[in-house]
């Protein structure tokens, strides 16, 4: 087993490293909140008191920061002039794909390794180690990242080189925050035309209608699996990191001179739900807002 270094104990960073731990690792975590250390130190890590201090000796490094600002700004000042030649570098954060390369390249010139990793899933996930991560770097360091990564997921695919794994993620979330729109539309037509959602829901799950966001992740209360539907839209996957990863997907989609309409209202959608007030609810409460407008 090896120490690992583990940078940000959030939501998904703190089931993340309690994983990592109960696979044997000496887990050297840190974060801001002196809430997250405890929950930490209680999964098994040892709480430090800095990322640099955390970086010291450790064999890997693994981030979950809330933006490339962050990684950039951890990387620089606690991880390029503290970590050991050739140590691993994990950034797990969801940010734009364009930060990813350049921070590469940064621990390259260092003579450290580097991969992206966001991940897919959710807090349930990350928490019981299931999540899916998306990696971007080279096939050596994808082999060296490789077996952290599935001690904390269920799959780890190498999308090609640094920045790629970046570009998956929000290729997929833009999916994701569309097709729960579509679904939170169709079932709002549903209703209004005096279909039964319950009646709604066993027909198109097995339809050609059907999708994640409908049959694993309802929109509707008491159809379908427990969801966050089921919870007043509490906890899940919240509408502002939604907002967040489509705002990523649209401005690669500039950059890229791709063309994507659909994502775009997705992205307008939730960027009214959080002007709303409505941004700590899980994403599938933007059913409310449509509902709203009518």
């Amino acid at each position: 087993m090896a120490r690992v270094a583990f940078i940000g104990l959030g939501n998904m960073g703190g089931g993340m490293a309690a994983n990592l731990a109960k696979k044997g690792h000496d887990v050297r975590a840190f974060d801001l909140s002196a809430d997250a250390l405890d929950r930490a130190r209680t999964a098994g890590c040892q709480a430090v008191s800095g990322a640099r201090e955390a970086v010291e000796g450790a064999e890997a490094i693994v981030t979950m920061l809330p933006a490339g600002s962050h990684v950039e700004s951890v990387y620089a000042d606690a991880v390029f002039d503290v970590a050991t030649p050739g140590v691993l570098l994990i950034d797990c954060s969801t940010i734009d794909v364009a930060t990813a390369k350049r921070v590469a390249e940064a621990a390259q010139s260092k003579g450290l390794a580097a991969v992206d990793a966001p991940v897919s899933g959710g807090i349930g996930a990350a928490s019981a180690g299931t999540l899916t991560f998306m990696v971007g770097g080279s096939d050596e360091a994808f082999a060296r990242a490789q077996p952290f990564l599935a001690d904390m997921g269920k799959a780890v695919i190498h999308a090609g080189g640094n920045g790629a794994g970046q570009a998956a993620k929000i290729c997929n979330n833009m999916i994701l925050g569309a097709t729960m729109v579509a679904t939170c539309e169709a079932f709002n037509l549903a209703e209004r035309l005096g279909l039964d959602a319950q009646a709604f829901y066993d027909i198109a799950s097995v339809s050609s209608g059907q999708s994640w966001s409908m049959t694993t992740y309802c929109p509707v209360p008491g159809v379908g699996p427990d969801t966050p539907a089921d919870h007043d839209y509490k906890g899940g996957f919240a509408a502002a990191l939604m907002l967040k990863d489509l705002r990523l997907a649209m401005a690669a989609a500039k950059d890229a001179g791709a063309d994507t309409p659909m994502g775009a209202q997705a992205a307008a959608l939730y960027e009214q739900m959080a002007a709303d007030g409505q941004g700590g609810l899980d994403f599938s409460a933007v059913i409310r807002s449509l509902q709203r407008q009518e």
